[in-house]
């Protein structure tokens, strides 16, 4: 697949952390490696609609000079075909994501952590700044990883 090809949603629960986080990381890494890949995210939930992300989720972002600029927004049943590949930042998120799938979808519907270890991406809400920092450096790992398996490791390390 092509970059042109490649759209990605990148979904958590409320869409101010993980998600957002998840979006402008990977924005970021595909630009760095000379990838136009879009991307998006959503939360499951309609919780934070139209909210800017947490201010831990852009202090992150900032110190490591990732450009962010999201409201939240809930996944939509358009998401599904617009999008080449919806990512769960957990397995919560993926089970809420497969239950509102409508018949038609075309996208594809994976965890995240499904393309390097499997593991989920934490929920750092309720944490303090450290849990924003994993989860940042996850979200880089993550990222990497995705754009090895889906557009192919030719392309790293690319500026």
């Amino acid at each position: 697949m092509s970059s042109q090809n490649a759209s990605v949603l990148v979904v958590c629960l409320g869409n101010i952390c993980r998600s957002p986080m998840g979006e402008a990381v990977l924005k970021h890494v595909a630009k760095e490696r000379g990838l136009d890949v879009t991307v998006d995210s959503a939360g499951t939930s309609g919780y934070h609609i139209g909210e800017d992300p947490d201010d831990r989720t852009v202090a992150v972002c900032k110190k490591h000079n990732v450009p962010i600029k999201h409201a939240g927004r809930q996944v939509q049943q358009s998401d599904f075909k617009r999008f080449t590949h919806i990512l769960a930042s957990d397995e919560s998120n993926l089970r809420n994501l497969e239950r509102v799938k409508p018949h038609d979808a075309t996208a594809e519907i994976r965890l995240w952590g499904s393309y390097l270890d499997n593991k989920p991406i934490p929920d750092p809400y309720y944490g303090g700044a450290s849990g924003f920092d994993k989860v940042y450096d996850q979200c880089v790992r993550l990222s990497n990883a995705f754009l090895d398996e889906v557009l192919g490791a030719s392309t790293q390390g690319v500026e």
